[in-house]
């Protein structure tokens, strides 16, 4: 299975110490060298475990399909939606609503952490959600009252 991410997923799961899920669930992470050089760069939480041997980072090719993203998205968001068209990712992980939905309209599927949290917790690596999207949200990680209060209603932890 091929996965990409984004950065929010990558740093939301280090600012816990629950990046090993991504290896656990999906055994290889790819991404593109704007989420790389933005978490290593800003020093954001997960930019040691980034260098990981499960972690790959690859430089796009899709310039020009870049350039149009980069009018609504960030390069790191912009790249990794390019980057799961490249490599023909089964999953691209991402949060954020506007690079969410333009993933969606290329037809790739993409999930958030939030449903990564859910994957792990079906798979039995972790017990609860619950605890874990407090401690996010406590370490910075945003999420609406709404948000948190619909998804935890769903998966019957509210």
């Amino acid at each position: 299975m091929k996965v990409a991410s984004n950065t929010t997923p990558i740093i939301s799961l280090s600012s816990i110490q629950r990046l090993e899920l991504l290896k656990l669930l999906f055994k290889q992470v790819y991404i593109p060298k704007a989420v790389y050089h933005e978490i290593k760069t800003k020093k954001l939480f997960g930019y040691k475990e980034i260098d990981a041997d499960w972690v790959k980072v690859l430089e796009i090719k899709g310039r020009k399909y870049l350039g149009f993203l980069l009018n609504d998205l960030d390069a790191g968001e912009a790249e990794a939606i390019v980057l799961a068209k490249e490599i023909e990712a089964d999953i691209l992980l991402i949060d954020e609503r506007i690079g969410y939905d333009i993933a969606k309209s290329q037809n790739i599927f993409a999930i958030g952490t939030l449903t990564v949290l859910l994957m792990a917790k079906q798979k039995g690596l972790i017990q609860r959600v619950k605890p874990l999207l407090n401690e996010m949200i406590q370490k910075g990680r945003w999420y609406s009252e709404k948000t948190c209060k619909v998804f935890l209603k769903k998966i019957e932890e509210a």
